[in-house]
């Protein structure tokens, strides 16, 4: 935030968490409006509270839990799909269908243009209204929503434009409807086409990343995520309630799950976290949009001058290295428990004392 600059008024919606910040807030704005109707110097009780407001909202956020950044990445006013279509990209075309079933809307597919270079932009729709929010299942693709993308993919393929995509939901629509379509047959030959798919392929999530909803357009070349999104095998909440047989215990979950984005880049399962403004996404949704382009730009640089043949193994051996790492994890902790189990055997104060018997 600018020194001099009025802080930004507040969202409809307030976390819980940034109660502290919008006491400030609701303060400085308050001065502000008052400086106007008076005739009275305000400026330098104005200028003590945006100094308090900048220290707090840096302090708050910089010591956010991982249930708290899963309610930053589900903030009402987070910036969508949508939303970064009509700010950074031009030259719209958007394409439907799957070429069988029909047209999934919880899944974006258009031809679009970022800062001079063309390109096809796949993106979860999640939708800002009640209607919009059903009519995209809150972000949640059918089966014909991941071919769809799919075919559009080997459309940009054919037209040699990179391929962009935005992740952005709970996870793929759970329906006895999409289930009998083929929901995870249409996931798993996404995750094994986009191996395939011979042009550059980046990926952000940018809100949620929920499971194999999340990972049917996520096979790319470069993939990162916003600071305050998340991208689990499963929601908080469902881990909770499988494991503890109640949703009470998602904060928990949170920790337990390593979701984050500074989880995930440390384990080396996505390749960047992109720094968000100070307060989140929510509070300066056009510069963090901005900071996206930025990447997104450089990536789009820097993987269309790589060879077709090094770019498809590269991308290959990165998910490959993937599942190395998660052997590795396994052989660890069965290596450790096999410890803990011969330790236990061994450990002399776990022996029984010989009994002692009186003199004779």
């Amino acid at each position: 935030m600018v020194k001099n600059e009025p802080a930004p008024r507040p969202s409809h919606h307030v976390l819980p968490f940034e109660q502290p910040i919008e006491d400030v807030r609701r303060r400085l704005h308050e001065l502000e409006d008052l400086a106007t109707q008076t005739a009275h110097d305000l400026s330098e009780e104005i200028e003590f509270y945006r100094d308090r407001l900048q220290r707090l909202t840096r302090e708050v956020y910089a010591d956010l839990t991982p249930w708290h950044r899963v309610q930053v990445a589900r903030h009402p006013q987070r910036p969508l799909t949508s939303d970064y279509m009509r700010h950074l990209f031009t030259d719209l075309v958007e394409l439907h269908g799957d070429g069988y079933f029909g047209d999934d809307k919880a899944i974006l597919t258009c031809l679009a243009t970022l800062r001079g270079r063309r390109l096809l932009l796949i993106g979860h729709r999640k939708g800002r209204d009640t209607k919009d929010r059903l009519s995209c299942h809150f972000g949640s693709a059918h089966p014909e929503g991941y071919r769809k993308a799919l075919r559009k993919m080997h459309l940009a393929e054919r037209l040699g434009l990179p391929v962009v995509c935005l992740i952005n939901t709970p996870g793929a629509y759970p329906g006895v409807g999409a289930e009998e379509r083929g929901q995870a047959r249409a996931i798993a030959e996404n995750i094994f086409q986009m191996f395939r798919i011979r042009v550059p392929i980046l990926v952000v999530v940018i809100g949620e990343g929920g499971s194999g909803g999340a990972l049917g357009i996520a096979i790319g070349d470069r993939v990162a995520m916003l600071e305050n999104s998340w991208y689990s095998v499963i929601s908080p909440e469902g881990c909770a309630s499988i494991l503890w047989r109640s949703a009470e215990r998602k904060e928990e979950a949170a920790t337990a799950l390593k979701l984050t984005a500074g989880d995930m880049h440390r384990l080396g399962l996505v390749d960047e976290v992109i720094a968000e403004p100070v307060g989140g996404a929510h509070r300066h949704p056009h510069e963090a949009m901005e900071r996206v382009a930025d990447r997104l730009e450089e990536w789009l640089d820097q993987f269309c001058a790589v060879p077709v043949d090094q770019l498809l193994e590269a991308r290959y051996r990165k998910f490959r290295d993937i599942a190395n790492l998660e052997a590795s994890a396994q052989v660890a902790a069965q290596a450790a428990a096999e410890l803990d189990q011969e330790a236990s055997v061994h450990d002399p104060d776990a022996e029984t004392a010989p009994e002692e018997h009186p003199a004779d």
